[in-house]
């Protein structure tokens, strides 16, 4: 069971973080969870908070994230919490969704 599990999640890690790189999106690499911190301060706009932004990125690129600073004490404005444990075909919907980011947000 454990074997079939950890392979299960190794390969949802894997197809995302693969995908990001692809997109160019940096990100931090998971040792044991199912999320990214990817950093989207290329993307942020003049000012605009992360809370703002992940707003904005529901709305207008249909892929939900959470503010970095809702977890860190520190200022981490540049840092999104992005979970990749869905099945494959909603992965790859996700990266699709990305790979327009710069387009869409600029």
């Amino acid at each position: 069971y454990y074997d079939e599990f950890a392979a299960h999640y190794a390969h949802m890690k894997k197809l995302f973080t693969d995908g990001l790189k692809n997109i160019g999106i940096p990100f931090t690499d998971p040792q044991g969870a199912y999320f990214v911190l990817a950093n989207i301060g290329q993307y942020l706009k003049p000012g605009q908070s992360d809370v703002d932004f992940c707003v904005e990125m529901v709305e207008k690129v249909g892929v939900a994230c959470v503010p970095g600073s809702s977890f860190f004490k520190e200022n981490v404005g540049n840092i999104v919490r992005v979970h990749f444990a869905k099945k494959d075909e909603t992965l790859y919907e996700a990266l699709n969704r990305l790979e327009n980011l710069k387009k869409i947000m600029g």
